[in-house]
């Protein structure tokens, strides 16, 4: 979008000087969508004399009714074709949405894409840069409203990605970060090679820099990229694999394939095959039907899978899933209950993982250098943005640079070192 509005001639401005304020919104669950609300109506209640689009998830997903809802927003747009957000914002004081309503059939991005923009602006950290590769997911898990909101996989063609990851490079990024909202899926929609063969092509590319891959379906792993990362050092062994839980009857009813045994297999294969792998995952509790005994399944699962990093949620229920009409609805304190016992058995469980590191040297890519203090923060491969600890390196250096670090000690969830001479 900012790409788009910059070849429009418009430029980016703090929000006391804009004339367009954009917040780009969540749909996915109730708490986000939430938010998303608020922050719009908080920007205009701040800004009254400035148009407010909301744009993203939440509005493709309810459309003009949510229009209908918020008449003091000044526009809407969905996420299916970004670059309207240039038609929107010079179209002045416009209440109708291009967001279409999910009643009525729309096409596929595959059939209608959108423009591509030459990104100017990276909005991630220094040296780090997000590429997307496919958007859509074909899994249609029972609790999950990203089909009905990013609609079928729709993966891009694997020259354009090596394009663009070619384009980033020479601009001095250090890390490509590949994400979908399933990885292990890529490709599959256009009949062709998947995953792996997109890493090789990666592969070919020269440089020294890393690529990290955020969120693979574990029902969709791609084993032989195993082996590409063992040959190929800059392909880190970092795997995001959502398992969400483990009691045969949930997995079942959430329309998750694996059982958890399989799912512990793959943990440890992955570990065998490249030692010092990091696992991060996700579980969901509160699903509709756990019961005390589903979640001590959840619980012995993550004991033997010993996940390094753990998110956990609670179950929020969408309209328009499967999963909505389910009985067996667990209340809220109880969900809550769950998820905090999960986070308070991860604790240790991080800890040792990280303890492993105290005493190696690891690169780190400089992400942020403190202001009036000889110190700077950056991450390791163990370490995805925003999600995971930081390593404080105990020197000022300049963000996007990437530099051996010894690492000295753990402090909760960071390390803290200092440059390997």
């Amino acid at each position: 979008m900012i790409a788009a509005l910059d070849s429009a001639g418009w430029r980016l401005a703090p929000a006391e000087q804009a004339q367009v304020l954009i917040v780009n919104t969540c749909g996915f669950i109730s708490s986000a969508k939430k938010e998303s609300i608020e922050t719009s109506l908080e920007l205009k209640q701040r800004h009254p004399g400035t148009r407010v689009i909301m744009v993203g998830c939440l509005t493709e997903r309810y459309g003009s009714g949510l229009a209908a809802q918020l008449p003091e927003i000044d526009g809407f747009l969905g996420n299916r074709d970004p670059s309207r957000i240039v038609e929107l914002a010079e179209s002045g004081d416009d209440r109708s949405t291009p967001a279409a309503d999910l009643a009525e059939p729309r096409p596929s991005p595959v059939e209608q894409p959108p423009r591509e923009y030459e990104r100017v602006h990276l909005l991630s950290y220094p040296g780090s840069a997000y590429v997307k590769v496919a958007e859509g997911c074909d899994n249609r898990c029972t609790y999950c409203a990203i089909p009905l909101i990013r609609g079928e996989l729709a993966s891009r063609p694997a020259a354009e990605v090596v394009t663009e990851c070619r384009g980033l490079l020479d601009r001095g990024v250090r890390e490509l970060i590949l994400i979908a909202q399933d990885l292990g899926s890529y490709g599959k929609d256009l009949g062709g090679p998947g995953l792996a063969q997109l890493l090789r092509d990666l592969a070919r590319l020269s440089g020294d820099f890393w690529v990290r891959l955020l969120y693979i379906h574990p029902d969709h792993f791609p084993a032989e990229i195993l082996d590409l990362m063992s040959e190929d050092h800059r392909f880190l062994p970092y795997f995001d694999l959502p398992f969400q839980h483990a009691s045969p009857g949930i997995l079942g009813a959430m329309g998750r394939r694996r059982d958890a045994q399989k799912n512990v297999d793959l943990a440890w294969r992955i570990r065998e095959r490249l030692p010092g792998a990091v696992i991060r995952t996700t579980f969901l509790v509160g699903f509709p039907g756990e019961t005390g005994d589903d979640f001590d399944h959840l619980l012995a699962f993550q004991e033997e899978a010993r996940p390094d990093w753990m998110g956990c949620f609670t179950y929020s229920r969408e309209e328009d899933t499967e999963a909505y009409v389910m009985k067996g609805r667990v209340i809220a304190a109880t969900a809550r209950a769950r998820k905090a016992e999960l986070e308070r058995r991860q604790v240790p469980i991080t800890a040792r993982a990280l303890d492993a590191a105290v005493g190696r040297t690891l690169d780190v890519l400089i992400e942020e250098r403190i202001q009036g203090e000889e110190m700077s923060l950056g991450r390791a491969y163990l370490q995805a943005p925003d999600v995971d600890g930081l390593v404080v390196v105990r020197r000022a250096l300049a963000p996007g640079s990437r530099v051996p670090v010894m690492i000295e000690r753990r402090n909760g969830v960071d390390l803290e070192g200092t440059v390997h001479e």
